[in-house]
């Protein structure tokens, strides 16, 4: 029997640590368990988020071992080799492959009830290979997918617009990373046509405009890592909301990384689409409208993350 409420983090680098600090301020946790292979960074993660609980809601947050995996919901998978100036998320594949070899099977040993939120890169491979490595059902197994590039879009544009990121509705789909598209068919502002809302706001050549904001999501992983060395506010922001609406059964829409099992004429990959994500993990992933030129940008995405999957063996 699993605890809804007691979820895990396996990797405590950069992106691991910053989303158990962002998990915690969610405050919907009774119980944080933190799993590196070096337990030394896993205990001192631990003692420092757990010195912001009078800040929060009171939890249990300590540095663990699998056995303690036993009755999590969650089990959140951060480990693994980082992103360099210059890497595309592709390069570190079969680092991260290697590295998910070892880390599942001490899992699925103990506990085969838990959802699966993979934050490794490349996300979409990863979640793909944690699927069939685990033997997990693919509802269960789910990736970060493009819940933060979406966010970067909404940000983008919001800003450029002058309205509330929150009232933007569009999404990134694909994979995350060089070949994600968004979907500007379907976009809008509270209801209202993106291209008639951009209308309203004076922007004469908004098609170029928007043009340009998907490039900066694009590559604004690449422009913070050559600035910082790393990413992991905005991830870590992405996977607390991803843990909250599992926790809370919240059955809201994301666009995580699933396996597409035939869905946008897909066939046994994970790409990230919009997915209804509750407690049993995506419950329906969902096939939305796409234009012509969107399903085309799709199949394409699809076939250059297909190969890297077929050359995995898995």
């Amino acid at each position: 029997m699993v605890n809804i409420q007691k979820a895990a983090m396996i990797g405590c680098g950069f992106v691991g640590s910053s989303s158990a600090f962002a998990m915690m301020r969610t405050g919907v946790f009774s119980e944080l368990v933190l799993l590196d292979v070096d337990q030394g960074r896993a205990e001192g993660e631990a003692m420092d988020i757990a010195h912001g609980l009078p800040f929060s809601r009171p939890m249990k947050i300590y540095a663990g071992n699998y056995s303690d995996l036993a009755d999590c919901a969650l089990i959140v998978i951060s480990a693994g080799a980082n992103q360099k100036p210059g890497e595309t998320r592709l390069d570190l594949v079969k680092k991260n492959v290697s590295i998910l070899r070892t880390i599942i099977p001490q899992i699925t040993a103990v506990n085969r009830q838990a959802i699966l939120l993979i934050v490794s890169n490349p996300v979409d491979i990863l979640t793909w290979a944690a699927q069939k490595l685990s033997g997990l059902p693919s509802r269960q197994v789910i990736g970060s997918g493009t819940v933060l590039d979406t966010a970067r879009l909404k940000y983008l544009l919001g800003e450029r617009l002058r309205v509330d990121s929150r009232s933007v509705h569009a999404f990134i789909i694909g994979e995350h990373g060089d070949s994600e598209l968004p979907v500007w068919s379907g976009a809008n502002i509270s209801g209202v046509d993106l291209d008639h809302f951009c209308q309203l706001r004076g922007e004469k050549d908004h098609r170029n405009m928007m043009d340009l904001i998907y490039r900066d999501v694009r590559d604004s992983a690449y422009e913070i890592i050559q600035r910082k060395g790393a990413t992991y506010y905005g991830i870590a922001a992405s996977v607390a909301r991803i843990a909250q609406c599992i926790v809370r059964d919240e059955r809201s829409v994301m666009p995580v990384s699933v396996n597409l099992e035939g869905l946008y004429g897909v066939e046994d990959l994970c790409m990230s689409v919009p997915a209804v994500v509750g407690r049993d993990g995506a419950e329906k992933v969902l096939e939305i409208e796409l234009s012509r030129e969107e399903r085309s940008a799709f199949q394409k995405s699809a076939q250059t993350l297909k190969e890297v999957a077929e050359s995995l063996e898995i």
